[in-house]
């Protein structure tokens, strides 16, 4: 019954959404003295969320959820180094910013059920 809650289930898909750009934002810093690196992050969750619902419709495994990976356009360095540490930092404030709205809904909804149960 619970398992087919809509709500846990997209808020547990933004929840991997978030850790998947935390492992990318984390590589694009261990790579920004790096020559030639690019700097990536991945889609928009509304992008991956939108390309990956009929699949995860179809009866496939929550696994099956993935974010592409996109170049970030910026400016290179002389080395071709794209990375810029403050725009990394911002995308991992945004990234938390998100995870903690997924385990906000996440909690929330297990208290209105616990609620409904006549439980605290």
């Amino acid at each position: 019954m619970f398992n087919d809650l809509k709500i846990l289930h997209t808020a547990s898909l933004l929840a991997r959404h978030s850790v998947e750009r935390h492992t990318q934002i984390a590589e694009n810093i261990a790579n920004a003295d790096t020559p030639g690196y690019k700097a990536k992050d991945v889609e928009a969750f509304s992008e991956a969320f939108a390309r990956n619902e009929q699949k995860i419709a179809n009866g496939a495994a929550s696994t099956a959820f993935r974010a592409e990976r996109v170049e970030i356009p910026g400016i290179s360095s002389p080395n071709g180094n794209t990375v810029s540490l403050e725009d990394q930092m911002s995308r991992s404030t945004a990234a938390t910013r998100d995870h903690d709205t997924a385990l906000t809904i996440y909690s929330k909804t297990l208290s209105m059920l616990r609620s409904g149960l006549g439980r605290r």
